[in-house]
């Protein structure tokens, strides 16, 4: 692994104090120091060293480049199949098509993570770049006779801004009729897929996060969604194409548990998990 230019990205960050800030306790009574304690915060440095490496490496284009690879060679054989329905593929938009790297940097720099107020003022500035190798492919899809829909978990409120963010890159469907916003506060897709899969006959999945693929990932234990993606293998490259995103997701909401956690108590979760 060729690692130039890896001290200056973490001095970088460092001098921001946004990753691993270590806290000195530091006391004087008895003529002598306390016990200093070394604490680690992975909130917000976290999501921001994952935003770097989405926007420095030529590792994380590769990775998209391979995935939209994949996909089409998928869809160039899948397309020839015969079905009585119509044919469509269903993506994600955040992290499968649209780049939201800058935002959790910028949150970063403030000392905050992500809240909604300040990711809806966000995507209403409609500046998300695409992610490589995604408008080549959406436009082979349409070219092709395959509808694209949009499913994304992106509030009812950002519709305007999202078709507006999409229509920039000249992508095709981008129409109410084509995006599916967050369906009744939920954040399953299982309804959505659904609905879709009545009109057309979907031959690919693309997502970043595994509840873009199937129910059976939605909202489950760590040790559970692991095992599901296990039993799921033969489907990876096939009908579901998983895109890299380390800054978010699912996976990081279920270490939480249930109940509200502060930014501490989530950064203490994730401290006791690394191993």
């Amino acid at each position: 692994m060729d690692n130039s230019g890896g001290q200056e990205m973490i001095r970088r960050f460092l001098f921001l104090g946004i990753l691993f800030p270590v806290v000195f306790t530091i006391g004087c009574g008895q003529g002598h120091n306390k016990t200093e304690e070394n604490k680690s915060s992975l909130l917000p440095g976290g999501p921001a060293w994952a935003a770097l490496y989405q926007q420095q490496s030529g590792e994380y284009r590769a990775l998209c480049y391979q995935a939209y690879n994949i996909a089409s060679l998928r869809l160039e054989q899948k397309v020839k199949q015969h079905s009585a329905l119509p044919k469509a593929i269903i993506t994600d938009i955040d992290e499968t098509v649209l780049d939201n790297s800058p935002y959790f940097v910028s949150q970063a720099k403030k000392g905050l993570t992500y809240s909604d107020s300040s990711w809806i003022a966000w995507t209403a500035q409609r500046k998300c770049d695409t992610l490589p190798g995604a408008v080549r492919f959406l436009k082979r899809a349409k070219e092709l006779g395959v509808s694209v829909f949009y499913v994304t978990n992106r509030f009812a409120e950002e519709r305007q801004a999202t078709l507006a963010n999409l229509k920039q890159f000249d992508l095709p469907d981008t129409d109410n009729e084509h995006l599916f916003l967050m369906d009744g506060g939920t954040s399953s897709k299982e309804k959505r897929r659904q609905g879709i899969s009545k009109s057309h006959e979907v031959i690919l999945l693309l997502g970043d996060n595994l509840g873009d693929f199937d129910r059976d990932f939605d909202e489950k234990d760590p040790s559970l969604r692991t095992e599901q993606a296990r039993k799921r293998a033969g489907d990876y490259g096939d009908r579901f194409i998983v895109f890299p995103n380390a800054m978010y997701g699912t996976w990081e909401d279920v270490l939480y548990g249930k109940d509200e956690k502060s930014t501490d108590q989530k950064n203490d979760i994730l401290t006791n998990l690394l191993k």
